[in-house]
């Protein structure tokens, strides 16, 4: 009975529901009691069947209150789809839906502004204005929000204009952001020009992490002709930067203009304020302050061991020899018993210990070539200012640490005579050494998985969305 009703809220076919409910008076009651994805009702009102959905709201009005497996009412499937009429249908038995949240916490207003549903949305916000002020999700966003986010200025022009709340204008997310800063950090100047000329919205608000609309439109590190136009109508608009601001304070006597400085999470789409959404310019911005820290302390270290280095090998441990001579030398048991040869300039370690000199050789070569690796790349204009390849570098001075470290074992075992004591010694440090860079791979390896399982789940759940709800 189930699926010969459903096949019937598809076709639209009322007279097949009427004989539906000859058979079975209760076929209606069953969707409101029983575990369904969804009701007669969304099926006809996200295909647009007017007839059909008046039909069961005249039987059973209950059933404009009941939501599908994604919380979406059939309110939210009409609005989404824009039939004005079903619409008005709906609202008219149970008004209170306008209030209803789906799962991403977004009410049938929301869904209109999303969608550009401008006659949808003009008739809710006349049933239920207060609606709109509900925020959306986590972010603390509101409507006017989603409004610049999806570039829908007709609608918020109607909103503006309806709701007509200087308070409700200037509203802030959870990072402080009022709609002047996400429109400025999407480059929407007709936005701006209308919030400026035609609204009472606040050009000067910083948002949680210090920064003024104008900072935002001054500071992009990719500017063209839509930040210059943007930064000149706010400077008309007597917009300042958050610098000069602290500075009138300072000269008027205030103390109203502390900056709260807040961390958050990384987050979802096409706003440069939002990580996909959340928090894109000033994510991208530390993102960016970070590189070029890394940047300059790697050319710092990258410089000292490739000196060091430089300076091991050409004034190796022990000295050199200061002529050339052919002597029988006393100074080792081990070979004192044939001819040593020498000759002015050569290595003392190298003629005693021949094995360990090449150790130390190689070491110290790789760790000076390491290093004018790294120098190398920083100073050649290559495009390598991200994280994936600061990481590479990184990775390549690590090699460069290590290596000198082994050059400082050789270089003891020159210069000392404890043999036992010196190998006792080796193997520590080496374990040492070997355990903490273990540890560091360990770490990173660790923060790998939990970025890719997080990486997976995002795209989990947006595969989830019912997008075909929304179509």
């Amino acid at each position: 009975m189930e699926r010969r009703i459903y096949e019937a809220a598809v076709e639209g076919s009322v007279i097949s529901l009427l004989n539906l409910l000859q058979e079975d008076p209760l076929v209606l009651d069953r969707f409101m009691v029983g575990c369904y994805p969804e009701t007669p009702l969304h099926i006809a009102s996200m295909l647009g069947h007017l007839d059909f959905v008046q039909e069961i709201l005249n039987r059973k009005p209950e059933l404009a209150g009941e939501l599908d497996s994604w919380k979406l009412s059939p309110l939210h499937l009409a609005t989404a789809k824009g039939y004005l009429e079903i619409v008005k249908k709906l609202v008219s038995v149970n008004p209170e839906m306008c209030f209803a949240r789906d799962r991403d916490g977004r009410n049938p207003l929301h869904i209109a502004t999303i969608k550009g549903r401008i006659s949808v949305l003009r008739e809710l916000v006349n049933v239920r204005p207060q609606a709109a002020r509900m925020l959306i999700d986590r972010r603390g966003e509101t409507i006017l929000h989603l409004c610049v986010r999806y570039s829908q200025l007709e609608i918020l022009k109607l909103l503006v204009e309806t709701i007509g709340d200087n308070g409700f204008l200037n509203s802030k997310d959870d990072d402080g952001n009022t709609i002047l800063h996400t429109a400025a950090a999407d480059k929407q100047v007709e936005v701006i020009e209308y919030l400026i000329i035609k609204t009472a919205i606040e050009v000067n608000a910083i948002n949680a992490y210090g920064f003024t609309t104008l900072d935002l439109s001054t500071q992009s590190s990719r500017k063209d002709e839509k930040d210059w136009e943007i930064a000149e109508l706010l400077r008309r608009s007597g917009a300042k930067h958050t610098k000069d601001i602290h500075l009138s304070a300072h000269e008027l006597g205030t103390t109203q203009m502390a900056i709260t400085l807040t961390s958050h999470e990384n987050l979802h789409t096409n706003n440069a304020l939002q990580p996909q959404n959340e928090g894109r310019g000033n994510v991208d911005e530390k993102k960016n302050d970070w590189v070029d820290k890394m940047g300059s302390a790697l050319m710092v270290v990258a410089s000292l061991i490739s000196t060091m280095a430089f300076q091991v090998a050409v004034n190796p441990p022990g000295g050199v020899w200061q002529e050339n001579s052919t002597s029988i030398s006393g100074a080792d048991a081990s070979i004192s018993s044939h001819e040593l040869r020498h000759t002015a300039g050569t290595s003392i370690f190298s003629d005693y210990y021949p094995g360990e000199y090449l150790e130390f050789l190689i070491a110290n070569t790789i760790g000076f070539l390491a290093s004018l690796s790294i120098i190398l790349l920083l100073i050649s204009g290559l495009p390598i200012g991200r994280r994936f390849f600061m990481w590479i570098l990184m990775v390549i001075m690590w090699i460069a640490i290590s290596a000198m470290t082994y050059t400082f074992l050789a270089a003891i075992f020159a210069l000392t005579n404890w043999e036992y004591e010196y190998w006792i010694s080796r193997l520590i440090v080496l374990f040492i050494w070997i355990g903490l860079v273990g540890l560091l791979l360990l770490v990173h390896i660790i923060r790998l998985k939990v970025k890719m399982i997080k990486y997976v789940r995002k795209l989990i759940r947006q595969r989830r969305r019912p997008s075909s709800h929304m179509a």
